[in-house]
């Protein structure tokens, strides 16, 4: 496969530019920047010491030679890329956290016409522990108070963390409710007892935290931890490439981490 590499020249994008180029069944198609940047121009593969012979480039056009985008930029420029990807027919794996609801709807849109992977995490074990938390919430029922804690690094913009939310709307949707009906977002000051059946947040910043989840269920006598830690972003590299393998022989439908590993 083709792949193109959206803000290829960040943290996330060098790792995917670094995991396709090591990868013998895909190839670098195209490497995206944003105009303006001091990287426009320069080799995709330049941090690296080599030389690969694409050119990170601003123009999106440069993705009508690649068959999947993989995008882990911010939601406004995400949007300007599945808008070229549907012009142009390339398939996206999208790890980009922090859409609203016209955002999501536009991407469930371009999926009637391209295939799309769009997952908050693309680790596998990530994807793991999420249906570990639907298990364990379908067994405990309203017996037991769940809360949800993320702690990321401090360049961090969005929180809760898009896994922390999917986390959450996991657990909620196994008890059978909408998350936005039983998410508490914060809580200060004289706030009264926990209400019945809600589902909690707490979201913390500092250092250089790839990313930490734990969800609490929390009954009497008892509590349970069922908790993630990431020390590398390579697992979701690594993930982003499985899940665009998984979309090879899917010209169109909108898929999940859960859809390309099966767990479903």
């Amino acid at each position: 496969m083709r792949i193109a590499i959206a803000g290829a020249n960040g943290r996330m994008g060098r790792m995917l530019t670094e995991a396709v180029l090591a990868a013998p069944d895909l190839e670098l198609a195209a490497a995206l920047g944003h105009a303006g940047s001091a990287a426009i121009g320069r080799d995709a593969a330049e941090f690296l010491g080599r030389h690969s012979g694409v050119p990170i480039r601003a123009d999106l056009d440069a993705l009508a030679g690649a068959d999947c985008l993989i995008d882990f930029t911010r939601p406004q420029a995400t949007l300007a890329h599945l808008e070229a990807c549907a012009r142009h027919g390339v398939k996206l794996v999208i790890g980009t956290t922090g859409f609203d609801e016209a955002g999501r709807a536009a991407i469930a849109d371009a999926a009637r016409r391209v295939g799309i992977v769009f997952a908050p995490n693309m680790s596998v074990g990530v994807n793991v522990t999420l249906k570990l938390l639907d298990v364990a919430a379908r067994i405990l029922r309203d017996d037991y108070d769940v809360e949800v804690f993320e702690l990321h690094h401090k360049h961090k913009v969005d929180a809760p963390s898009g896994t922390a939310l999917k986390m959450g709307e996991t657990v909620a949707a196994a008890l059978g409710r909408p998350l936005e009906q039983v998410a508490e977002w914060a809580r200060h000051g004289d706030t009264g007892p926990r209400k019945p059946g809600s589902i909690g947040f707490s979201s913390a910043r500092g250092g250089d935290v790839v990313g930490d989840h734990t969800v609490f269920f929390c009954g009497p006598g008892e509590r349970i931890e069922v908790t993630h830690r990431s020390s590398s972003r390579a697992t979701y590299a690594e993930g982003s490439l499985r899940a665009a393998r998984f979309l090879a022989d899917r010209d169109s439908g909108l898929f999940d981490m859960q859809d390309v590993l099966g767990l479903r």
